[in-house]
């Protein structure tokens, strides 16, 4: 977004640009951590991160990021991935919900996308 914003282009790295990644807003990583200090469970190990619901790939956010700004997307392909990346992650948030029942993810995707282009 902040690359459409300022007219920068933007390397894509292998993939065809269809490696998806969830996304996830620093206010639930924060209720998260609160959740956990308020009720600790120690030596758990735990995934956070925007779930299945909060996914999208490069080429989603691309798109996403031309519609809402209504102009075209500058960005390069390379053809090779980056050394160690993976086409697809997306956290299981089943422990952590079944853990803090209490906690929940607060934003959406297009809320953090509304709140990116506010700012």
């Amino acid at each position: 977004m902040k690359c459409n914003l300022e007219g920068k282009e933007y390397r894509v790295f292998g993939y065809k640009g269809k490696q998806v990644r969830d996304q996830i807003h620093a206010v639930d990583v924060v209720r998260a951590l609160h959740a956990f200090i308020e009720q600790p469970r120690p030596g758990e190990v735990y995934n956070i991160g925007g779930g299945r619901e909060n996914s999208a790939s490069i080429l989603e956010c691309i798109q996403t990021a031309e519609a809402r700004l209504g102009r075209p997307f500058r960005y390069e392909y390379v053809p090779e991935h980056r050394r160690g990346d993976h086409i697809c992650y997306i956290s299981n948030l089943r422990k952590l919900r079944a853990h803090y029942p209490s906690w929940s993810l607060t934003r959406d995707l297009s809320s953090i996308w509304d709140e990116l282009l506010a700012a």
